[in-house]
């Protein structure tokens, strides 16, 4: 939850503001016009995954902006070149649209995932929801803060006591594969649930929002998909974990694709989601 606060005196968060403000609008417009019926390019990848104008439009206004602020600062995109990252010891991790198949399909739960890397782990992070005008940061230090575009106003994060059912999220293509549903079954052993379906990071921002509390994932994300969202989590309270209890750390494979892994609200939660784990397990 999130309570009222002035704004935020941080020099990085300042420079980053009109930056992500002025990328949720670039990628706004380009979601109102792909609804309206506009000409747009699509193109697939060479996994067979969609990007779209949407995504090169958004991601080529980022890395231009970051690169005239922090010129010696190095970006890995989705949208980037990846080359050279294994030298890096400190750099900015960007996917400039979370959710491609989202926006395709006309569902609003697409990000901007922004994140920077020291080492192998994420120190600062941003996520934008462009059609809810929405912007979470996690600075590097402090509690996680919450920006409405619209309506000017900055909130930071507190914990809420609120006792509910445990919320689930879940990927809309999670329905497709079974073993989600393997998973659900074992946590219904446990506790009682509801089930909450969105696509892309938006789930992490919805972690901080107390209407998710575990998000499994057992198909492939890449490391710009949960950086920030493992950051913001972290700094509550919460995590993201692999299947063997350890956290996630970045830019330290040849490959970066993720494996499966729980994301989780708090202590109580990752103990609840790992012993559904291993129910699951024995199962196999």
């Amino acid at each position: 939850m999130f309570r009222t606060i002035i704004a935020p005196q941080d020099a990085l968060i300042q420079q980053l503001v009109p930056i992500v403000t002025q990328a949720c609008e670039i990628l706004r417009a380009e979601y109102q016009a792909y609804v309206a019926g506009d000409d747009f390019s699509i193109e697939k990848k060479t996994d067979d995954s969609p990007v779209t104008q949407a995504d090169y439009r958004v991601n080529q206004y980022i890395t231009e902006a970051l690169e005239k602020i922090f010129p010696q600062m190095p970006i890995l995109s989705e949208e980037g070149k990846h080359t050279h990252r294994q030298h890096w010891t400190s750099f900015w991790m960007l996917d400039p649209l979370d959710g491609t198949k989202e926006f395709l399909h006309q569902r609003p739960e697409f990000t901007i995932n922004l994140s920077l890397i020291d080492g192998a782990h994420t120190s600062f992070a941003v996520l934008a929801i462009p059609c809810e005008q929405q912007i979470y940061f996690c600075p590097k230090q402090g509690q996680p803060l919450k920006y409405a575009i619209e309506k000017d106003v900055w909130s930071e994060y507190y914990l809420s006591e609120q006792q509910h059912t445990v919320q689930v999220g879940l990927s809309q293509s999670s329905q497709s594969k079974p073993q989600y549903q393997l998973y659900l079954d074992q946590l219904e052993k446990l506790t009682e649930i509801t089930e909450y379906r969105a696509g892309s990071a938006y789930k992490f921002c919805m972690m901080l929002e107390d209407r998710v509390d575990i998000y499994p994932r057992f198909h492939p994300t890449s490391e710009w998909d949960t950086s920030a969202g493992q950051c913001l989590l972290e700094r509550i309270g919460g995590g993201l974990i692999d299947f063997q209890g350890r956290p996630f750390v970045y830019n330290q494979r040849a490959s970066l694709l993720n494996g499966g892994f729980i994301a989780y609200r708090n202590n109580d939660m990752k103990k609840l989601a790992l012993q559904a784990l291993e129910l699951m397990s024995s199962l196999a």
